[in-house]
């Protein structure tokens, strides 16, 4: 899917697709709740790259051990990680604070990397990982608001700075070279089969059908869950878990200027002054990448 495109590129392709998902949940939500919302996605995924997987023969893992293992990094990724954040800021937590709680996974990524994984991680990249940390907080800072934020709203958002560094880690340590293809569709269904009887148990299931929220689900489909999780799968086989995730700094400063061009916000100096930062610490951690 992406194997023509050249290694050096992928990172910020990646960033800015990512991205991109914070604009297409800004659309979508307004007209389905949370868990519908990514049970729609999820099952729209499935619809896509299912037929896909069968039309190009792509390579189905031979064992089941390796299906399981794929499949519980997708429950965690894409269910616990998505479904976490969506129910977090649902329940009345800002964007900012959200985005912070979860800006912490590059750091206990990189704290569990070398028990887990083998990996050494040295002082410039601990620095890296501090500055990425502070980018992120002065890029949020206007958005950061205790106001609405419940017991409730902070753990789901734990639970999804935990899902997605337990499901980054997992995928890392277990399965990190698979077949994008039928990876994709065996990691959708993951998180299809845990988010589907949660929405149906906590949600009424009601979905607005406008225009809007139909560019909003195919963009996430699409552009989000095929092809930036694809290069996800590619950067998770060949880079280090650290470096891997230390890009996620970056999502919120790019988001800032998607949200700053489509919907007029306010794009101060001290967002500015964080994304030099975290673009700094992004490029320490990643220092001497081949």
């Amino acid at each position: 899917m992406q194997g023509g495109l050249p290694a050096a590129a992928v990172p910020a392709l990646f960033v800015l697709l990512w991205s991109t998902g914070f604009i297409g949940a800004r659309l979508g939500l307004p007209h389905a709740e949370p868990l519908t919302f990514l049970t729609l996605r999820y099952a729209a995924v499935i619809a896509v790259m299912l037929p896909l997987a069968l039309a190009v023969r792509a390579r189905w893992p031979a064992h089941w051990r390796e299906t399981r293992h794929i499949a519980i990094a997708g429950a965690l990724i894409q269910g616990g990680y998505l479904g976490g954040v969506f129910c977090a800021i649902h329940l009345g937590m800002s964007a900012g604070v959200a985005a912070l709680i979860v800006g912490l996974q590059p750091l206990l990524t990189a704290a569990a990397a070398g028990p887990l994984l083998g990996e050494r991680v040295n002082r410039v990249q601990w620095l890296g990982l501090a500055l990425g940390l502070a980018g992120v907080a002065l890029v949020v800072w206007q958005k950061i608001s205790l106001q609405g934020m419940s017991p409730a709203s902070v753990l789901l958002a734990l639970l999804a700075l935990a899902s997605i560094t337990l499901g980054m880690l997992h995928q890392k340590r277990h399965c990190p070279s698979f077949d994008a293809r039928a990876g994709a569709v065996i990691q959708f269904a993951a998180a299809l089969l845990l988010t589907l009887p949660l929405a149906a148990a906590t949600e009424t299931m009601a979905v607005s059908w406008t225009a809007e929220f139909l560019i909003a689900l195919g963009w996430l489909v699409l552009v989000l869950s095929v092809g930036a999780t694809s290069l996800l799968f590619r950067l998770i086989e060949r880079g280090e878990a650290t470096r891997v995730t230390s890009l996620f700094y970056l999502t919120p400063a790019v988001t800032a200027v998607m949200a700053w061009l489509m919907f007029g916000e306010t794009l101060g100096l001290m967002a500015i002054a964080g994304m030099a930062v975290a673009l700094t610490g992004v490029a320490l951690v990643n220092r001497g990448n081949p």
